[in-house]
């Protein structure tokens, strides 16, 4: 059987030259190309790190993974599509005429857009989802490491969506004054509160706590490492193909 030959961009940051490590080590898998423009000259899992896209066709690349920032990737996923090539993507940020204009671009080959990778957090999501019609309040707790310069995460906002989608009908915070303003977090879909804690030594964490008279439910996600997202992501490099047009979340890959 032959390999399903892969590419990676931004492979020179700490996700992307995970990535590669991942995609070099699959048997399923063949790392042949490298792209990012910060880190020219390098390498990542034996494979040269070029600046520009071309590489990627030059390449033959069937897949290619994009983890990078919403910026770059408007411009890199319509040119994928334009030359026939699958897009795992693990970026986040992209607002609905972004949807919608890859949903038009990617007719002759797919993308898959995910906030998480770690099969854990795909089933937090789904879990969060199937409790939320049972409760009466709820809140999203998300903690990453001290770098991570977003707030909350898109993993928190996906799942207060999916929470939303759920349920509407949330009781009403009876908060009327916050001593300190931003004490309550932020106010997602619904209503749904999401508070973000950025801290030194985490990585990836979340919990959705719902509560309802004389109860509570706590779903906890941990990732202690960025090989969590592995996983995940080769199966994506992997099932692609056989998801026509723009999938967003694990969900359907995994079959939850």
């Amino acid at each position: 059987m032959s390999q399903i030959r892969v590419g990676v961009v931004g492979a020179g940051g700490r996700m992307g030259s995970t990535v590669c490590a991942a995609v070099a080590a699959d048997e399923g898998l063949a790392l042949v190309a490298a792209v990012d423009p910060q880190a020219v000259g390098q390498s990542s899992a034996g494979v040269a790190v070029h600046v520009e896209l071309r590489a990627l066709a030059d390449a033959d690349c069937q897949v290619v993974v994009d983890f990078t920032v919403a910026t770059a990737a408007r411009t890199t996923l319509p040119w994928l599509a334009m030359h026939g090539m699958h897009a795992v993507v693990g970026t986040t940020g992209f607002n609905d005429e972004d949807l919608a204009a890859f949903r038009t671009a990617f007719s002759g080959s797919n993308c898959l857009i995910a906030s998480n990778f770690a099969i854990s957090a795909v089933l937090m999501m789904r879990f969060a989802e199937l409790a939320a019609p049972h409760f009466e309040t709820a809140e999203i707790i998300e903690l990453h490491h001290d770098t991570k310069v977003d707030a909350p995460s898109g993993t928190a906002i996906s799942t207060a969506q999916r929470m939303a989608a759920a349920s509407g009908d949330w009781a009403a915070d009876p908060t009327q004054h916050e001593a300190i303003p931003g004490a309550r977090g932020s106010v997602g879909p619904a209503g749904i509160h999401v508070h973000s804690v950025r801290m030194r030594g985490m990585v990836a964490h979340q919990e959705v706590i719902l509560g309802a008279a004389g109860q509570t439910l706590t779903i906890r996600q941990d990732s202690y490492d960025r090989a969590s997202y592995m996983p995940g992501v080769v199966l994506a490099c992997k099932k692609i193909a056989d998801h026509p047009g723009v999938t967003l979340g694990l969900d359907g890959f995994l079959g939850v």
